[in-house]
């Protein structure tokens, strides 16, 4: 059988959706609990799309009791949104003195799918460390409780990355439809994000080494993502020297982390590599400024891609400005955010479905389906 998935022709048209990770920094101070989170959520109207963590959300996750799945389920049919994805970890290394064994990690993300399935989430985001042998046993699980899993590509990977090309061939042996990728806005991202140049001002970094900062980070890009981890390490070294070498050593690491990590340099047509696995977008972003648009990630041209590619799933919009933006309202930010992908794909031709019903449609069309799935 052919491995390959078919697209669907024409134009995609996206379904507008968001992770309550963006509100991370209102949970954590306890502004909101997930109830009211959801309730925000879909009064504000950032869905019908909700993506949600499972650890960081669910208490006793991946324990999850039939009472509470249900309430969960009618808390989302009330509001009117509908689950996308469900962000689960790969911790192999839950243990202080080794990491899982093959078998114990697929028991630990076999319990992962299986709540998944059980709150009704079509989708599990997976991370990097699952390698392509562990993706080809998770497969027939992923199967029989119709979760898709799809890995999160995310900076400092990026869709023609060799670890990333080696999942997508071994996918294309398998032949599963319930494997495919994650599709994180991180991995193409154009310019350091101006509001993290502002957390360093207001932490005292001289107006000198943030443009040193900005020239380091706009030669890496120039240059293309890193071709390997020996590579990644050696930028990831250069921006700790530079925070060193202009007397602000304690923002090294920082640099560092956020250079290299967190804005990764690939172009917007690298995804091509993998576009017919795709089957789930983080919108990952950082900011909005004066004029609506998104300065350091290019969302009107990744926007574009989907749509001429013809992606129907959903794109969760994912602001990780919240790390370090304390002074703006990221629901604010959210709704700009949010402003700028519709009108993107109206540009291109097509819209973002917005529309429970539509999207539930849409959604269910686009993923694969098992018989009798989440029991």
């Amino acid at each position: 059988m052919t491995a390959t998935p078919e697209r669907t022709g024409g134009l995609g048209s996206p379904i507008q959706g968001v992770t309550l990770y963006s509100f991370t920094r209102a949970f954590h101070a306890r502004e909101y609990d997930l109830e009211g989170l959801i309730r925000k959520t879909a009064a504000e109207g950032f869905g019908p799309g909700l993506e949600i963590i499972g650890f960081s959300s669910f208490r006793g996750f991946p324990e999850i009791d039939d009472a509470y799945a249900g309430w969960f389920q009618d808390l989302v049919a009330e509001v009117g949104l509908t689950t996308t994805s469900l962000a689960v970890n790969a911790d192999i290394g839950i243990h202080r003195d080794r990491l899982l064994n093959q078998d114990e990690l697929i028991e630990y993300m076999t319990r992962q799918i299986k709540a998944a399935a059980k709150l009704g989430f079509p989708i599990a985001r997976v991370q990097i460390s699952i390698t392509p042998d562990s993706m080809e046993a998770l497969a027939p699980i992923a199967e029989a409780h119709g979760v898709t899993l799809a890995l999160e590509v995310h900076a400092d990977q990026y869709a023609s990355h060799p670890r990333i090309l080696a999942l997508r061939d071994r996918y294309e042996k398998v032949g599963s439809p319930f494997l495919g990728f994650t599709m994180d806005w991180g991995a193409t991202v154009s310019g350091f994000a101006p509001s993290l140049i502002e957390a360093y001002r207001r932490r005292g970094a001289s107006e000198e080494l943030l443009v040193k900062v900005v020239d380091l980070w706009n030669t890496y890009y120039e240059q293309g993502p890193p071709a390997d981890q020996a590579e990644h390490g050696k930028r990831f070294g250069s921006f700790i020297g530079l925070a060193a070498q202009n007397g602000r050593p304690d923002l090294g690491i920082d640099f560092g982390i956020n250079g290299t990590g967190l804005f990764g340099p690939a172009r917007v047509d690298d995804w091509l590599e993998i576009f017919p696995w795709i089957k789930h977008v983080h919108g990952k972003f950082f900011g909005i400024d004066d004029d609506g648009e998104e300065p350091s990630v290019p969302v009107r041209d990744l926007v574009r891609l989907l749509v001429e590619n013809g992606y129907n799933g959903a794109i969760s919009s994912e602001y990780e400005g919240w790390h370090w933006n304390h002074w703006q309202s990221p629901f604010d930010i959210i709704a700009a955010e949010q402003a700028v992908q519709r009108s993107a794909a109206a540009d291109a031709g097509s819209r973002m479905i917005t529309d429970l019903a539509e999207a539930r449609a849409q959604l269910g069309a686009w993923l694969p389906t098992t018989e009798g799935a989440g029991a």
